[in-house]
C-alpha cells in the first residue's frame, strides 16, 4: 500500500503505481468554471482569467490527474464522463477552501465569535450590567458566554481551555496566568442601624479587632480578603467569626437581623443594602482596606491583544462606578 509522509499533501499514487501530481487550486477553479459554463470564453470571464490561461490550466489539470476532463470542439465544450464525475469533487474542494478562508477571516477579526467569560460571585451581580452593556453597544458580533464560579474553579477552567477570560479579584499568583488590572475598590462596613459604628466616615481599621464579623463560606475569595484585612488590623484568631452565608445577599440579611456586621466591596453596596432600612454603611479612614479587580488570561493567549483592548474599554466604562480605575492597567 502506498503511503504519504508529513501532512499528506505530497504526490499521490496513480494507476499502476505511477505518481500523479497534485492539482492546484487555480486549476480546479478553471475546470469548475468550464464545467459550469461549458464555454471557455465565458468561463474565463467569470473567474477573471484570460482564455489561453484557462485552457492551459484545464490541460494541466488533466495531465496532473491523468484523465481527460473535457471534449473540445470548434463550437462547444463537453464534459467527458470522467469530467462529469470530477467536476462535483472539484466544486466540493473549492467550497471547502472557501469556508476555510471565511473561518480564518472570522478568527482574525477581533471581537467576533465566542468569548467564554468566567466571573466570581462577589463580582458578577455588580459588574455584569456594565460588561453586558459594553459588549452590546461596542461589540455586537461577540458571542459572550458568562460562567459564574468560585476562583479555584475559574482558574481550572482557564487552564483547561474551558474558559477564555476571567473577571475576578487579584492578585492570583498563578503561573501561566496574566492579569489585566481594571480598578481598585474600597471595602465598607455594613452594620445594623443601631450599631455604634453605623454611618461613620472615619472608622479606624483596628475597630475590626473585636467585632462580631459575618463572612462568606469557605472558597470565596472575598472571605479570604476580609480575613486578611482583619489580621492586618490586629484581629486575633480567637475573635468571633460566624460563617453562615453562601452569598452576599444572605450575608447582609443576617446583618439586618442583628447577628453581626460584615464587609462589602463598594460596588455591591447599592444593590445589597438599598432595599433594607435596617442596614447602615460605615466608611473606613484613609487608607481604607480595598481589593483589586482584574481580567485574567492565559499567558501568551492567541487573543491577547483583543483582551487588552477589551480591558481598556472596561476601564473606561467603569469610571462611573464607585471605584478607582487603574490607569493604563498598572
Amino acid at each position: 500500500m502506498a503511503s504519504t509522509k508529513g501532512n499528506g499533501v505530497g504526490p499521490v499514487a496513480g494507476v499502476g503505481g505511477a505518481r500523479a501530481k497534485q492539482p492546484s487550486l487555480s486549476q480546479l477553479r478553471a475546470f469548475a468554471a468550464v464545467a459550469e459554463y461549458l464555454h471557455f470564453r465565458d468561463a474565463a470571464a467569470a473567474i477573471g482569467m484570460s482564455q489561453p490561461a484557462l485552457s492551459g490550466a484545464v490541460s494541466a489539470l488533466e495531465d496532473a490527474l491523468g484523465v481527460q476532463l473535457v471534449e473540445r470542439t470548434t463550437r462547444k465544450v463537453l464534459l467527458s464522463p470522467a469530467g462529469e464525475r470530477l467536476a462535483v469533487r472539484a466544486r466540493a474542494v473549492l467550497d471547502a477552501v472557501g469556508e476555510l478562508m471565511e473561518e480564518a477571516a472570522a478568527v482574525r477579526a477581533p471581537f467576533t465569535g465566542v468569548l467564554r467569560l468566567g466571573v466570581i460571585p462577589t463580582v458578577a451581580p455588580y459588574l455584569l450590567p456594565t460588561v453586558l452593556t459594553l459588549v452590546h453597544e461596542r461589540y455586537p458580533d461577540l458571542d459572550l458566554q458568562v460562567h459564574e464560579e468560585q476562583t479555584s474553579s475559574l482558574l481550572e477552567g482557564l487552564a483547561a481551555g474551558r474558559l477564555d477570560l476571567l473577571l475576578l479579584a487579584v492578585p492570583l499568583g498563578v503561573p501561566g496566568v496574566s492579569e489585566l488590572p481594571l480598578f481598585d475598590e474600597d471595602f465598607v462596613l455594613v452594620t445594623p442601624r443601631e450599631h455604634w459604628l453605623g454611618g461613620r466616615e472615619d472608622i479606624p481599621r483596628d475597630a475590626l479587632k473585636e467585632l462580631h464579623l459575618l463572612l462568606l463560606d469557605e472558597g470565596h475569595c472575598l472571605r479570604d480578603q476580609a480575613l486578611d484585612i482583619c489580621r492586618e488590623a490586629g484581629r486575633t484568631e480567637g475573635a468571633p467569626v460566624t460563617t453562615t452565608a453562601a452569598g452576599l445577599s444572605t450575608l447582609v440579611q443576617l446583618v439586618a437581623g442583628g447577628l453581626g456586621v460584615t464587609l462589602l466591596p463598594r460596588t455591591a453596596v447599592t444593590v445589597e443594602t438599598e432595599r433594607n432600612d435596617r442596614l447602615v454603611t460605615g466608611y473606613f479612614a484613609d487608607p481604607a482596606p480595598s481589593r483589586r479587580v482584574a481580567l485574567a488570561m492565559r499567558t501568551g493567549a492567541a487573543r491577547q491583544s483583543e483582551f487588552e483592548t477589551f480591558a481598556q474599554a472596561l476601564r473606561e466604562a467603569m469610571r462611573r462606578l464607585p471605584v478607582r480605575v487603574v490607569a493604563g492597567g498598572r
